[in-house]
């Protein structure tokens, strides 16, 4: 087969969870299929120097670089498939489609959205759904919302897990603790701390975990810090408002978008990972955090219970109390804290970027033969 991926998504040197998944899909095919050919499309202008080519150490790998912009259709002809890892231009005629689905965010959570964008959303949807030879989701909740809001054959959807790189995210023994408490304390951040991690955006739910961890602060149950690590996205305003309200802006540290390394210090330290997102369509954090033996709180709702399991507390999103009492469960109760951490490390070996690759490459094998 020969293979073409769209690697828009992870071009530039900071990315989110799209970009995590779509680079170490392309890097464990390159580990697991030596048969096939591959062909990575990657859009670049010349002298853009913040778009950096994906590199993939396996002789069946290509990049090809539309450096003018003449399209997908244009540049990668001849291919069996062509793979666009999130929603985006199919604009091709010549080859099987297949799409990944991450959400429906836009459907199920449109207030978190600006009128531009939803429409734009809704128009590559609706060209998706008409035109992708297959689709691949990250979670049933994500197979749920697609069907309910599009006439999908079920035929044409498919199952396949993300996964974490447990070369990156893993419990640190206390010598690399040492170090890792020297290094965030450079960044201004020290133990004891709750964390966050995500696009700082509505649906992630922030006000709610900082109105939560106001009242532990207020009741005087937790003498430690909030760290909310991630890139700003939108409709972010009424965060600081929050913060001013109930003066914490000593006790809320926005670090922003942190390297893996420092990444993986802090779900290690962390007394709990919180991530009470109104909606998911995988959550990533969640099995980073797992992959790392932290304590996780999370939601209820959409697919973080899915990914969960049974190694995290969960919580009604939308009620602060319900997100207050959990953290404190926690933080005062080391039994439970434990026997998290073990449940956790455990819930992440269901959960590998070569099994996604693997599962991937399943679904191209089937499309082609149908």
């Amino acid at each position: 087969m020969r293979i073409a991926i769209n690697c828009r998504s992870f071009l530039k040197q900071n990315y989110a969870g799209i970009g995590r998944y779509a680079f170490n899909l392309v890097q464990s095919l390159g580990a697991i299929d030596p048969h096939n050919e591959y062909w990575l499309y990657v859009q670049k202008k010349y002298f853009d120097f913040k778009k950096h080519p994906p590199r993939v150490h396996a002789r069946n790998f290509h990049v090809k670089i539309d450096w003018l912009g003449r399209g997908i259709d244009t540049v990668l002809r001849p291919i069996d498939i062509y793979h666009s890892p999130s929603p985006d231009n199919i604009s091709i005629t010549d080859a099987k489609i297949v799409v990944t689905v991450h959400d429906l965010v836009y459907k199920t959570y449109p207030q978190g959205h600006t009128q531009s964008t939803i429409e734009t959303t809704e128009k590559q949807m609706n060209v998706i759904a008409q035109k992708a030879d297959h689709i691949i989701c990250c979670s049933h909740s994500t197979i749920h919302d697609l069907c309910q809001h599009f006439p999908i054959d079920k035929n044409k959807v498919s199952l396949v897990y993300q996964g974490v790189d447990n070369k990156v995210f893993f419990p640190v023994d206390n010598a690399e603790k040492a170090i890792a408490r020297r290094l965030l304390k450079r960044k201004g951040i020290s133990e004891p701390f709750i964390l966050y991690v995500g696009t700082i955006e509505p649906r992630k739910n922030l006000q709610n975990l900082i109105l939560a961890f106001s009242e532990l602060k207020h009741k005087e149950r937790y003498s430690g810090k909030l760290v909310v690590v991630g890139m700003r996205g939108w409709m972010v305003e009424g965060l600081a408002q929050v913060i001013n309200r109930f003066n914490l802006a000593n006790d809320v540290i926005f670090p922003g978008y942190v390297p893996d390394a420092v990444l993986r210090y802090l779900y290690n330290l962390a007394d709990a990972f919180v991530f009470p997102s109104f909606y998911e369509g995988f959550g990533f954090p969640i099995v980073e955090a797992f992959s790392c033996g932290a304590a996780v709180v999370t939601s209820r709702v959409s697919s973080c219970p899915e990914i969960a399991g049974d190694a995290a507390l969960t919580v009604d999103p939308y009620n602060p109390a319900d997100i207050e009492q959990a953290i404190e469960k926690i933080i005062r109760n080391p039994e439970l804290r434990d026997e998290l951490k073990a449940k956790a490390v455990k819930r992440a070996q269901d959960f590998s970027f070569r099994k996604t690759a693997e599962e991937t490459l399943k679904v191209y094998e089937k499309v082609v033969k149908t």
